[in-house]
Formats: C-alpha cells, sequence, structure tokens
C-alpha cells in the first residue's frame, strides 16, 4: 500500500504498518543524510516548549507548510530545509490535524516517539506566495492571542 491508502482506519502505534512513504519532514535546520531527528528538541513552534514526538507526513505539502513556519517563526529569512525521512519504530497519527482541523488525516499527519533518519533532502520544493504564508502565520498569531495555540504533545 503507499502513503494514501489510510482507509485501514486510524493509524496508532499498534496499527501503523499499512501506510508506507516517502514520508518527509520539513524544518528550519541544515541536516545531513543519516542524521536522527529524536524528541527532546525545542519546538519548531511554541517558545520554551521541549517536543515530545517527531512530526512528518507522507504528503509534501505538508511539509513545505512544516519548513515554512518553523523557519518564519523561528525568525529566519532563510529557506527551511524537506527531508525525506525514514521512521525507525511505530507511528501515530498526529492528533493536532486529525479529526481536529482535517477529518480522516488528508494531509498524511505522523507523530513518533522514535528517531526519524534522513534519507535524502528535496532540493526543489516550492514554497508558498507570501501572502499566504503571511495569513497562515497572522491566523496562528490570533489563534495564540486567544490562547488556542494548544499542542497536543
Amino acid at each position: 500500500m503507499d502513503a494514501k491508502s489510510t482507509d485501514d482506519g486510524p493509524v496508532t502505534y499498534e496499527h501503523c504498518d499499512h501506510v508506507s512513504g516517502p514520508f518527509f519532514h520539513g524544518t528550519r535546520y541544515a541536516l545531513a543524510v543519516g542524521d536522527e531527528l529524536v524528541p527532546g528538541h525545542g519546538s519548531n513552534y511554541q517558545e520554551g516548549r521541549v517536543a515530545n514526538h517527531v512530526y512528518f507526513a507522507a504528503v509534501l505539502e505538508t511539509a513545505v507548510w512544516g519548513a515554512e513556519l518553523a523557519t518564519a517563526l523561528g525568525g529566519s529569512e532563510e529557506r527551511g530545509h524537506v527531508y525525506v525521512v525514514e521512521p525507525l519504530g511505530p507511528f501515530e497519527d498526529d492528533p493536532n490535524v486529525t479529526d481536529k482541523r482535517f477529518p480522516g488525516n488528508p494531509t498524511r499527519s505522523y507523530r513518533t516517539r522514535h528517531p526519524l533518519r534522513v534519507v535524502g533532502e528535496v532540493g526543489d520544493w516550492e514554497g508558498h506566495p507570501p501572502e499566504v504564508l503571511t495569513g497562515m502565520l497572522d491566523s496562528l498569531a490570533r489563534l495564540r492571542a486567544q490562547g488556542r495555540d494548544l499542542i497536543e504533545d
């Protein structure tokens, strides 16, 4: 089965073998093939928060958003990075988007407490137009001001 096949029900740590890659991770950090992303580092999205999971997706567009938001929220004007990654353990649907914002997980967003190994970089990804990125950042700022920018981690 390919990554678009999640008709077998929710993806859980006990039920994730039916989802295959490729998988992508977007970030502001430069990494090398063979590097491993592990939980326990600072969140790209909330200052002072330590992430208990590593997040990834089976849809390139989702990882592009990750790279762009992580870079913008980190105060950098540099282009982010999108990596092809391999989960080294079980994973589950990302509850921050699955059935809360996007019922059925069309973004194919997942999280794991296990490492992700970088197996390549997507160099030719296309970012969003500046006004679209600004709109997303404004939306996140509104949620934060209302105390609604909660991350279930």
